[in-house]
């Protein structure tokens, strides 16, 4: 397994050896002990997720405040911008986004340490994302980051002159300076 760092601290994109021949494919999606070597630390998952959307269909920004979620996330048809912002008060990368395409295709994953926002668009006509994460969900203790928040900036790759379909929730997000983890202002913003 390749494992690299991202532009956001403790988050890592891993991409699994990949078998093939003419029947198909074989690949290993996790390995508890490989995955806490490369995190540093044992993590342990307590809930898988599956989510399945139609292009231009926006997640997120999901964070929970005094139960942060872990994820562990991975496309398995289709392709999405999976989005990560850092909500770490103290963290050398706080207020900061990252973003990259995940697809069936590619199989990379990717890690989000616990603190961190999560979201995705859809760029394919459909797809489907799946998930683990180290705290159960709970809906008292989730937060929405608003998805184009100013502050924050997120470049999202959607069509020109196209909007997102979003659930009422994620339409009502919270802005930065609002966000329950937020803090002070990010570094280096206006």
């Amino acid at each position: 397994m390749k494992i690299e760092s991202g532009d956001i601290a403790g988050l890592l994109v891993l991409t699994p050896r990949v078998f093939g021949d003419e029947r198909g494919f074989f690949l290993e999606s996790f390995n508890h002990r490989r995955f806490a070597e490369a995190v540093g630390r044992e993590v342990h998952f307590v809930q898988d997720n599956h989510s399945g959307s139609s292009r231009n269909v926006l997640r997120g920004l999901h964070y929970q405040e005094r139960a942060p979620q872990g994820k562990l996330v991975w496309v398995t048809a289709g392709a999405v911008f999976d989005v990560a912002v850092d909500m770490r008060p103290g963290s050398p990368t706080f207020g900061r986004w990252s973003g990259l395409e995940l697809s069936a295709e590619g199989r990379r994953q990717v890690w989000l340490p616990e603190g961190l926002a999560h979201g995705f668009l859809v760029l394919s006509e459909r797809a489907e994302v799946q998930y683990k994460v180290t705290a159960y969900y709970d809906p008292a203790r989730e937060r929405t980051l608003k998805w184009d928040d100013p502050t924050v900036g997120v470049a999202w790759p959607l069509p020109p002159g196209s909007e997102p379909i979003l659930s009422d929730k994620d339409r009502r997000g919270l802005a930065w300076s609002g966000a329950a983890l937020n803090g002070p202002a990010i570094p280096g913003a206006p």
